[in-house]
């Protein structure tokens, strides 16, 4: 079977008309939610009380402050690095290599952020701003997708992901053909994942915050505990930067439409919705609620941390002593699967973990809307179809080393429920 034949038996999202219908729906979920959050009902199943026109979404000032934020980004991403890491082995046997300096950017993007705002700029505005941004971001996302179909169509066959070369143009443009497109030394998939979207979240949020406190006095404890919550999630994911190196999207997916459109466009204006809601829809919180959910917090933090980090330490070291003990199953690629620890609770440990972290983000946001926790419902949705996809990964790479370790571990995501 060749590579092509190989990746039209198992397309997925639906093959051509799931990912066209994608293509539509994910920008067009995206502008729905940011048109209720700021309307009196804020209805996430209602329809929006008006749409806007074109007017309203085209801004050359909104193109121009993407532009430059993305520059910085850029900038920031081409300085010296705290460590280079190596990716995992290639078809061609080779390692591509990745600066490590996601914290430091956002470090110094928070310096010249804070500076801004000591010298007058008004930050607070942003909040205003976020349908055309969103609107330039979009139409960004798509050319930026194309010129990456174009670019693959060069690429050798080697440099092809394994599920972006279906033959079908659209399924191939949203997928992405090329693995790991390069300019140079620059990954455009590297810097997408935890760069320009992530980041521009957090800022996002603190904006929201301090228009909040423009127009109340000050910010709400809710609106405090949300920006606070999103940014250790932030923080947590740019400390650990060399861990996405083994992550589905840098190892196996293509860099199309999904990941660009995701990275730069629905991270930011989607993830930030709390934030959103709580500057329209003020919610009163009482100190006891609040220790509540910070504790939630925790509990998720220190569930997905803990996840992650035993992984990631096993995967560099399994010698190391502290899973150095951990019970293991051998598999016939040298490789060994953990089957106690944290990864002999669940499958995806890390993923429960995820899970209560974005329903402790929602809580702050009241029990009154549904809005506020279309992220929960979006992101177990999200985490349900990656598992399904890294169990077929899985059972491909490991066989009956898989199987024994389903048998094992017989729940997924959530102890004796799933």
């Amino acid at each position: 079977m060749t590579p092509r034949e190989a990746s039209q038996a198992s397309l997925e999202f639906g093959g051509p008309l799931g990912v066209t219908v994608m293509l539509v729906l994910l920008p067009a979920t995206m502008f729905h939610l940011l048109l209720v959050v700021r309307s009196g009902p804020a209805r996430l199943l209602g329809p929006p009380t008006y749409l806007p026109g074109l007017e309203e979404l085209w801004s050359p000032q909104a193109l121009l402050l993407l532009f430059i934020w993305l520059g910085l980004q850029v900038a920031l991403y081409l300085l010296p690095a705290r460590k280079v890491a190596e990716g995992l082995e290639l078809k061609d046997k080779s390692r591509l290599r990745y600066p490590i300096n996601g914290f430091q950017a956002l470090v110094l993007t928070a310096l010249l952020v804070g500076l801004g705002v000591s010298a007058g700029l008004p930050l607070g505005a942003l909040s205003e701003m976020l349908l055309p941004l969103a609107f330039a971001t979009t139409l960004t996302s798509f050319i930026f997708s194309l010129l990456l179909y174009v670019k693959a169509l060069a690429a050798p066959v080697s440099a092809l992901a394994p599920g972006g070369n279906s033959g079908n143009s659209i399924y191939d443009f949203f997928l992405g053909r090329e693995l790991n497109p390069r300019l140079g030394s620059f990954d455009f998939k590297y810097f997408c994942e935890l760069r320009p979207g992530l980041i521009g979240w957090v800022f996002i949020n603190l904006a929201l915050l301090i228009q909040e406190a423009e127009l109340r006095g000050s910010p709400s404890l809710a609106m405090w505990l949300v920006n606070a919550f999103q940014l250790l999630y932030v923080g947590d994911a740019l400390w650990y930067e060399e861990s996405v190196l083994t992550t589905m999207d840098i190892i196996h997916d293509g860099f199309g439409f999904m990941l660009a459109f995701g990275d730069l466009a629905w991270v930011p204006f989607t993830y930030s919705l709390q934030a959103q809601f709580l500057l329209y829809h003020p919610q009163p919180l009482g100190l006891p609620m609040a220790l509540l959910i910070c504790l939630i917090k925790v509990i998720g933090y220190y569930i997905f941390r803990g996840a992650n980090s035993q992984k990631n330490t096993f995967r560099k070291n399994p010698s190391d002593p502290s899973v150095a003990g951990l019970e293991t199953i051998p598999t016939a690629t040298g490789r060994q699967l953990l089957v106690s620890g944290w990864w002999g609770m669940v499958r995806h440990p890390n993923y429960l973990g995820d899970l209560i972290m974005a329903l402790a983000w929602s809580l702050p946001c009241g029990v009154s809307h549904l809005l506020p926790y279309f992220y929960v419902l979006y992101f177990t949705a999200l985490l349900v179809h990656r598992e399904a996809r890294d169990e077929q990964q899985c059972l491909r790479k490991y066989g009956h080393a898989w199987q024994e370790y389903c048998k094992r571990v017989p729940y997924r995501i959530i102890p004796y429920v799933y």
